[in-house]
């Protein structure tokens, strides 16, 4: 299936901009994403005999955090050239939707561990508080599948743009009929954010309520599960509110004709930049594995005891090897 795709009827170049700044911030959090996933991916493997249903959504969000780190340097590559992608259709294809499904992937997990200690504090008694790692990966693999599936007319559909014999591989751009796979990207790129948000500001008041109402605003295990939430829904917001905001803004502003051209191809031009803050969930999310688990928080103190200058305190849980608080 292709899609019917025309020239910018604005000329929304961003080359300049891109070229110029772009590429430096994704090869720093390139450098910085790398190892702390390695480390967060030895750690979690080191310790695979005690995970739990938590650890294993986090273990999950750092293979959709590789599917990053395996497509950003094309992305580098395309960025310095100009947008002009010189890797062929087949590949332009895989690598957005390696993209996509990375973001998606990363939502959806980050919004599973937030539920997972919502279920904690809110219903402790409940059956899924009792979900062993098995089932726990069961639910990965449906998130992977609907993740997938959601993603796929990113394979099926023509992302090579060719315009005064260059190429740009662009999953967002301008389409005279867009497909039925194009108009799904677009509103599963919306849906994804919207929808998980409000998900996870219902898991943040309601933990917080429900702590107050019992008096617990001093117990530690609901304050780590409330900062653990509350940490999620700051790196959610961060890392993928200007994308949403931009490209929302940028379409809209195509489909408002040519005397909004200068709006739009600025808006198109911070849309582009505003990648660099999606990307930079890969680099942040190693913040959620430490407030999330006792396994990595309890490996990252034991590395700063053995430097001598500090002796901290390890997780009464995490010192069992127990893969949750």
């Amino acid at each position: 299936m292709t899609s019917n795709i025309t020239a910018h009827h604005c000329n929304a170049s961003t080359h300049n901009l891109v070229a110029n700044v772009l590429p430096p911030v994704l090869i720093i959090e390139l450098l910085l994403g790398l190892p702390g996933n390695v480390m967060a991916l030895w750690i979690f493997c080191r310790n695979m005999q005690s995970w739990r249903a938590n650890v294993t959504f986090l273990f999950n969000l750092i293979l959709s955090d590789f599917l990053l780190l395996l497509s950003l340097p094309f992305r580098i590559d395309n960025f310095i050239r100009g947008e002009m992608w010189v890797f062929g259709d087949a590949w332009c294809r895989i690598n957005l939707f390696m993209l996509a499904v990375n973001r998606s992937a990363s939502i959806a997990f980050m919004t599973a561990v937030a539920f997972d200690r919502y279920f904690k504090v809110v219903h402790p008694h409940h059956v899924i508080n009792h979900m062993t790692s098995k089932q726990a990966a069961c639910v990965a693999c449906f998130i992977w599948g609907v993740v997938i599936a959601l993603r796929s007319p990113l394979l099926a559909n023509n992302l090579l743009i060719t315009e005064k014999n260059n190429s740009f591989c662009r999953s967002f751009s301008n389409y005279e009929n867009p497909s039925l796979g194009i108009k799904l990207h677009y509103a599963v790129f919306s849906f994804e954010f919207f929808v998980p948000l409000i998900l996870l500001i219902f898991c943040s008041l309601r933990i917080a309520c429900i702590l107050r109402s019992r008096q617990m605003d001093k117990d530690k295990k609901g304050q780590r599960a409330i900062r653990t939430v509350l940490v999620i829904v700051g790196v959610f917001i961060f890392c993928f509110f200007p994308s949403i905001a931009t490209g929302l803004t940028a379409l809209r502003l195509k489909a408002l004709g040519n005397d909004y051209c200068n709006s739009y191809n600025l808006t198109s031009q911070l849309f582009a930049m505003s990648i660099a803050f999606t990307y930079l969930n890969s680099t942040l999310d190693p913040v959620i594995y430490c407030f999330s688990s006792s396994i990595f928080r309890n490996y990252l103190k034991r590395t700063v005891n053995r430097t001598g200058f500090l002796q901290l305190q390890l997780s009464r849980r995490g010192s069992m090897q127990s893969g949750s608080d």
